[in-house]
């Protein structure tokens, strides 16, 4: 049977305390009757601030400051895929608290597929396997 890496859990358990102080802003944006496209924006900032350095150092135990700028590739990313997807879920008129939590899992996901491959890398012999 094949677990997953220890990366990976690390990840998840980093990714739940991040995905909440994300899920908290942009759940107060909206409540303060922000449009979703700038509290998603908002709270996208906000998290890879947060993010950046308890993934980096928690999760793939890289201090590497100068990798912030892939950092935010990858949520620019991420941040179009939300928006595009919330606006799919609200156009079939799904509650945006809804929508949002159901699209936090997968673009999770992505994000760590996307930070291990393009911004936390290392060389081929010192890759694990997700």
């Amino acid at each position: 049977m094949h677990y997953p890496s220890k990366t990976f859990v690390k990840f998840l358990i980093v990714g739940a305390i991040n995905t909440l102080f994300g899920y908290l802003i942009f759940t107060i944006l909206i409540l303060l009757n922000i449009r979703y496209e700038s509290a998603a924006l908002i709270s996208t900032m906000c998290g890879v601030l947060f993010n950046f350095k308890t993934t980096g150092l928690i999760v793939f135990k890289n201090k590497k400051n100068t990798l912030i700028f892939k950092f935010i590739g990858v949520y620019a990313i991420i941040y179009l895929l939300q928006i595009f997807l919330l606006k799919q879920f609200l156009n079939h008129k799904i509650n945006i608290f809804i929508a949002e939590a159901l699209i936090l899992l997968p673009l999770a996901l992505l994000s760590y597929i996307l930070n291990k491959i393009f911004v936390f890398s290392k060389g081929k012999e010192d890759k694990e396997q997700m």
